[in-house]
């Protein structure tokens, strides 16, 4: 009889044991590993993670938060307040061509059933799905198209706000639809932007793959950077074109003025604060830049004849004259959407090298350029 007892209390003890640890591990947290990006942060748990979205337009004071739990996991009731995603999800809806290279480079690209205006996904690999059908399209960002997005009942819609006008999303979410926003476009810098790919890899279960996939980016990115910062000469810079009587170009913040100063280039504008566009007249661009020695990102044009069509004074710039501009608007998808839009902030190690490549010839001799082109 004691020996029996001594039995049922070791199993008690066991089963005791056995309990805490299991109620343990869904509250010990791997620790968010989001370095560069500063609009999300990830917190992994046994079974789900945590994913709080903020930035998601500039100026934005609501943040998110959103549960991503695999099946059959029990969140914690202090949880259950958050919208809920089961991952690995099968079939999304995403509204921005940025939103592509991430799935395509996490091997998920057959997971997108629907798109706003498809014809601006330049990717040859997506296009291919699109082109069989596999592809609704959504009408425009700012008019979903409902009745198709009910039709095809997405287990999530990756969704995005310019300035915080959200009513489709919220109609949607009416509706059942779980949506969750991404701000990767309002990120500072290349490698925060590039960083999101783990916001896809959380909804994928794919957490691994995409951090494997950052960290491969990150050290190309930063080798080139190391290169960049060794060479002597500091090639001056303008940016932009005139569009209805103004001249728009980067400020000394935004994203593509970051790529000019890692390339160790002097942009012109570089002191100017802020993330968005300058808007100057023709003159004061032209007092500024005339001796420039590059002229990058030139709008839409795609020759410089062009650039001379559209306003013969383009001339009196010394980068047209030694014809030194370079566009990334002359590659180009299948139905004419640019590449730069849809990969570039995926792959900034690529377009760091391009601008090295401009500045430094010497310095990448082998690469070939990928977004830009020298217009002739």
């Amino acid at each position: 009889m004691r020996y029996k007892f001594i039995l049922i209390l070791l199993f008690l003890v066991f089963i005791q044991c056995k309990n805490t640890e299991n109620s343990g591990s869904t509250t010990t947290s791997i620790k968010n590993s989001i370095q560069y990006a500063e609009g999300f942060s990830i917190e992994k748990y046994n079974g789900f993670s945590i994913v709080k979205v903020s930035n998601t337009y500039p100026g934005a004071k609501n943040k998110h938060t959103y549960i991503l739990h695999k099946r059959g996991v029990s969140v914690p009731d202090s949880l259950k307040q958050y919208n809920a995603i089961e991952v690995p999800v099968k079939k999304i809806i995403t509204t921005s061509t940025t939103h592509i290279p991430a799935l395509e480079a996490l091997g998920v690209e057959n997971t997108l059933v629907g798109f706003p205006s498809t014809r601006f996904i330049s990717s040859v690999k997506t296009r291919a799905i699109i082109d069989a059908g596999k592809v609704r399209d959504l009408g425009s960002n700012q008019g979903l198209n409902t009745e198709v997005i009910l039709d095809l009942c997405p287990d999530v819609i990756v969704g995005f706000s310019v300035d915080g006008d959200v009513k489709t999303y919220k109609n949607l979410e009416k509706s059942g639809q779980k949506i969750i926003y991404n701000g990767d476009w309002t990120e500072k810098t290349p490698l925060g932007k590039a960083e999101w790919i783990k916001f896809f890899g959380a909804l994928y279960d794919l957490d691994e793959k995409a951090d494997q996939l950052f960290t491969s980016i990150e050290k190309e990115y930063n080798s080139v950077l190391t290169l960049a910062k060794k060479t002597k000469s500091q090639p001056t810079i303008f940016a932009g074109a005139i569009y209805e009587d103004q001249w728009f170009l980067p400020q000394g913040d935004s994203w593509a003025a970051y790529f000019l100063k890692e390339a160790n280039g002097n942009y012109l504008w570089k002191d100017t604060r802020g993330t968005g566009s300058l808007a100057l007249s023709f003159e004061s661009v032209l007092e500024k830049a005339q001796n420039a020695d590059f002229w990058i990102g030139p709008g839409q044009f795609t020759s410089i004849q062009e650039i001379l069509d559209n306003n013969p004074n383009y001339i009196h710039f010394k980068a047209v004259k030694n014809k030194n501009a370079y566009s990334f608007s002359t590659k180009k998808g299948k139905t004419g959407g640019i590449i730069y839009y849809e990969l570039a902030q995926n792959r900034p190690d690529l377009v760091l090298k391009d601008i090295v490549k401009i500045l430094h010839p010497e310095v990448l001799p082998n690469h070939q350029l990928t977004f830009f082109e020298k217009l002739k």
